[in-house]
């Protein structure tokens, strides 16, 4: 299941959190989805009813208060209602209304009647709330001479936890009214220019980057989403969905860069050069009564679009059409459906949502959605199309889920098995897309290309072509794109060669060792430049040894020295403030911006928590990061070339709980590894290659890789006691 949570950025992110040990209860809109998360919030109800549970619960549950989400939009339509029955019932409750500007759940529409936040504010207190306050993103947003209820408080969204504490304290009916914007709205009118649009933009140092998640846990946003490398899977921001919350900023780390007068890069691509030469033209299908096609994707990345597109392209050629858009509870991360049928005339066309074993064509823009039973179910083998991009888009699990992946074979054997192998077409559109044109957003007009030349859409290319320029929306990209997903059906080996990345250098850490051997010189490299030779070598002769041993006590197995040249090093190679300077100080960061990131004149702020600095934040205990400017990075470059005081009596930084602990990791990991050594078996091998990756569960800085230290020790604990006890004894048979 594609699990979307929050919109990145969206208001009910950070409103639906409530205090620890208390409970929240969501109502009828977005906010729904809490439920999904650790957020101590349950049920729902319809519209108007929020907070009626209570009123029948209460006298009956030891608990004494609760929370009521309630959306600005159900607020205006009957919600007032419920609030009013709860103060004639006189229960304890706090309803979070959440002002965000728009009617999210049914297109963004405003709210009838130009409701306000201060006419809520004077509403409510009018009532009989004992308490009303107003928590924002933007607190000096309001007017001076506004004129609010007698009591009322304004504060920062950051303050959020004390103020439900303070409520839930509170006898009788208090109201917090949150006011945020909706994410998608914003997104939408800073296209149409009728909203600010922040000029920065942020970026993770992909080498700083630990891969803890704490980014992702801190904003929930999907934006945040896994990076692969050749140092373990790291964290990247999807530029084209980002909405510029910049929660995630907050995660305990030191790789993220917020980076001013940043624009979202628009590359030309390899296909800028190339002319959109003639392609042969498909045979049709013919359109018995009705041609169906489903179009399935991610919220947000123009799979709706695509449905506008086909059918323009059906009624500028006479035909008939009709489209059913599912965009379910999630306009951006969610999975997205679009139903299209196409008849030759429109009487033809009756119940427009296409029925189990009726579809003539999946375009799949995500995997996970397009592997869906709902989608499946459509599917007729041997006889439906299915057109699927094999790019991963990670869902809301990954938020949550350091370590979560999708289970792509398992979705590709499924979709195999009920469409068949001749009807099945897998293409990473994405990578296509982005190679080509410079831009991913084109990669679903990639795909109705590619249908298009299998001979599986029954429209005219020029009625395509025509139906993409009505639309407006980047025109000549997306009829590039579609061109280009024509000729990548038709040419494929030449589309290939022409995408396929030039070689790069093994310092590029996105270039994945191809060897055991090419991995091992890679790492004594990087050591040398992270202190010195004889460190590397330290390295070396440890990997070594276990490689000889490994082969000599388990020969035909392998494993163990891997595990130990990747996990070793990334003990030995920890990141402290020298090595976090040496990463910021060289080029590789530099080029990582400009390749993401467009502008003239970039400013890179840097957001830390340095060990003598940084103060204590109240309510958590964990230290506050802090805003560094431009002026950092030569600072950076100095540091790192004290990088030979690392570990000796002259390091100001080691004397410091977490770099003793971290040498101390090094040095148990050493000994437990001979151990090991002595003990390995054919029996045992499995759990010695375990017990060498335990360091992969160690990530973070600070406080978060010392929570993370305290699971992997625990973990190496149970292993060692089964390395050690030894093989299970064979059981007697009876006699």
């Amino acid at each position: 299941m594609r699990t979307p949570y929050f919109c990145s950025g969206c208001p009910h992110n950070s409103s639906t959190v409530v205090p620890e040990g208390m409970r929240a209860y969501a109502g009828i809109g977005c906010h729904y989805m809490a439920q999904w998360m650790d957020r101590s919030t349950l049920g729902y109800t319809q519209m108007g009813g929020e907070g009626a549970n209570w009123i029948g619960e209460a006298p009956f549950s030891s608990r004494p208060h609760v929370f009521q989400n309630l959306g600005d939009g159900t607020y205006n339509h009957s919600g007032y209602m419920a609030i009013r029955a709860a103060i004639a019932a006189g229960v304890n409750i706090t309803y979070k209304i959440l002002f965000n500007d728009a009617v999210a759940m049914t297109g963004g529409q405003p709210n009838d009647g130009g409701l306000t936040v201060p006419q809520i504010a004077r509403q409510v207190a009018a009532e009989g709330a004992r308490r009303v306050v107003v928590v924002t993103d933007e607190p000096w947003k309001y007017a001076k001479n506004e004129e609010w209820p007698r009591g009322l408080t304004i504060h920062h969204r950051d303050e959020l936890i004390p103020i439900q504490q303070e409520l839930a304290a509170i006898p009788g009916v208090t109201v917090l009214i949150y006011d945020q914007t909706c994410a998608a709205e914003k997104r939408r009118r800073r296209k149409r220019g009728r909203f600010p649009d922040p000029d920065k933009r942020v970026i993770i140092n992909e080498l700083v980057c630990e891969g803890c998640g704490d980014c992702g846990v801190k904003s929930n946003c999907v934006s945040v989403q896994p990076l692969e490398t050749e140092w373990g899977r790291k964290r990247t921001i999807d530029q084209s969905s980002c909405n510029k919350d910049f929660s995630c900023v907050k995660g305990f780390c030191p790789s993220f860069v917020t980076v001013h007068g940043a624009k979202l890069k628009r590359g030309t691509g390899v296909a800028g050069a190339q002319a959109l030469t003639p392609l042969p033209d498909p045979k049709l299908p013919a359109i018995a009564k009705t041609y169906d096609i489903i179009v399935t994707g991610v919220g947000g990345t123009g799979v709706v679009t695509i449905g506008g597109i086909l059918g323009m392209a059906a009624h500028l050629e006479g035909k008939g059409v009709g489209i059913l858009d599912m965009a379910g509870l999630a306009q951006k991360g969610g999975a997205v459906y679009s139903h299209i049928r196409i008849a030759e005339r429109s009487e033809d066309i009756h119940a427009i949502r296409i029925a189990a074993g009726g579809a003539d064509l999946v375009l799949g823009g995500d995997i996970v959605v397009a592997g869906n039973k709902k989608v499946l179910a459509a599917v007729k083998h041997g006889t439906t199309e299915m057109v699927i991009n094999l790019a991963e888009v990670l869902p809301g699990d990954f938020t949550r889920n350091a370590d979560f992946s999708l289970p792509t074979e398992r979705l590709k054997r499924a979709i195999l098995a009920d469409a068949g192998a001749e009807k099945t077409h897998f293409i990473d559109a994405t990578r296509a897309a982005t190679a080509l044109l410079g831009n991913s957003i084109g990669s679903n007009i990639f795909l109705v290309g590619y249908a298009y030349q299998l001979g599986a859409i029954p429209l005219s290319a020029a009625s395509i072509m025509q139906a993409i320029e009505l639309n407006g929306e980047a025109v000549e990209m997306n009829q590039a794109a579609f061109h280009w997903g024509r000729r990548a059906a038709s040419e494929p080996a030449a589309v290939e060669a022409l995408i396929k990345p030039a070689p790069q250098a093994l310092s590029d850490a996105r270039i994945l060792s191809r060897s055991f051997e090419e991995m091992v010189a890679r790492r004594v490299a990087y050591l040398t430049d992270y202190q010195d030779a004889a460190y590397a070598a330290r390295f070396r002769r440890r990997v070594e040894e276990t490689k000889a041993v490994e082969a000599a006590r388990t020969p035909g197995k392998s494993g163990l020295a891997d595990a130990v040249g990747r996990y070793l090093f990334k003990l030995m190679a920890y990141k402290d403030e020298y090595e976090v300077a040496r990463l910021y100080a060289d080029d590789a960061f530099g080029k990582q911006v400009r390749s993401e990131l467009g502008g003239e004149h970039l400013r890179l702020y840097v957001h830390l928590a340095p060990p003598l600095l940084a103060r204590a934040d109240k309510l958590t205990g964990e230290p506050k990061k802090m805003t560094f400017g431009p002026w950092i990075f030569p600072l950076f470059r100095l540091l790192a070339k004290f990088k030979f005081l690392r570990g000796t009596a002259f390091d100001p930084f080691g004397y410091a709980v977490e770099r003793r602990r971290e040498r101390a990791l090094v040095r148990e990991y050493e000994m437990m590894l001979e151990e090991v050594l002595a003990r390995l078996s054919r029996e045992n091998h499995h759990i010695a290659v375990a017990l060498a990756a335990i360091p992969e569960k160690i990530r973070g800085f600070g406080h978060v890789k010392m929570r993370h230290l305290k699971a992997a020790k625990a973990e190496e604990a149970a292993l060692l006691e089964q390395l050690r006890a030894g093989p299970a004894p064979l059981l007697k048979a009876a006699e």
